[in-house]
């Protein structure tokens, strides 16, 4: 089982705020610093540019596509957030204004799952008997809203990080001066897509080589097209 259903266990584990996942940002900062990263070098080497234009180029992608993404990532987690706080304002002010609407709604609700009845009076008179409890009520019943939002500084600091520690593993063979880089930050880059992909599957349904196997094919398929691009550049240009 995965946690204990004794009576003291469900009550402590009830008892707090309901833990934030940040699983998918790191994911998605993991799986993008490793495919741009080496989407950089496979371009630049199907380009027939020096290593010392990968180490350069490569970089730059590290921290300002690394920056973006945390940033878009941070806007878009607090745009969540902030139409949270507005959906709230307007449910406050919809209560104080026409309560009596406001309680037909939440009798709707729950006549549309099942209570009939007393039943279902005595279900709108305990949610409407406490005000923050009617608001949270209308914002997860009415607009499907989740209780507790993200963090958007810990959504962005998540998608960062797993950029910056993903992307830096496609140039470490050229920071090092390691022979067969190119080889080396291929098979390399390889293994951080499937370990990605196999540590995702914690979380979720699929096998662990099937779920590592999927993100190993849709990173290669990337570099793959970074490398094509960067060969019919260096064609048309040469």
């Amino acid at each position: 089982m995965e946690h204990d259903h004794s009576p003291e266990a469900i009550s402590r584990r009830l008892a707090g705020s309901p833990r934030q996942n940040y699983l998918r940002d790191w994911v998605y900062g993991g799986i993008d610093g490793a495919v741009t990263t080496f989407a950089v070098v496979a371009g630049v080497v199907g380009a027939g540019l020096s290593a010392r234009t990968v180490l350069i180029l490569g970089a730059a992608n590290l921290l300002a596509d690394g920056f973006s993404m945390a940033a878009s990532n941070y806007s878009g987690t607090k745009t969540e957030k902030d139409d949270k706080d507005r959906l709230r304002a307007v449910e406050e002010r919809h209560i104080d204004q026409v309560p009596a609407g406001e309680l037909e709604e939440v009798r709707q609700i729950y006549r549309a799952k099942g209570f009939q009845g007393s039943r279902l009076e005595a279900v709108v008179e305990v949610i409407t008997a406490d005000r923050q409890r009617w608001v949270e009520t209308m914002l997860r019943e009415e607009y499907g809203l989740p209780e507790t939002i993200r963090s958007p500084l810990k959504a962005a600091a998540s998608t960062f990080l797993a950029f910056l520690i993903c992307g830096f593993v496609p140039l470490l063979p050229f920071v090092v001066s390691l022979p067969l880089p190119v080889y080396l930050s291929s098979v390399s880059t390889a293994l951080v897509f499937f370990a990605i992909g196999s540590v995702k599957s914690l979380w979720s349904l699929m096998p662990w080589w099937r779920s590592g196997l999927e993100t190993f094919i849709i990173g290669i398929a990337a570099a793959a097209l970074a490398f094509a691009a960067g060969m019919i550049v260096e064609h048309v240009t040469g």
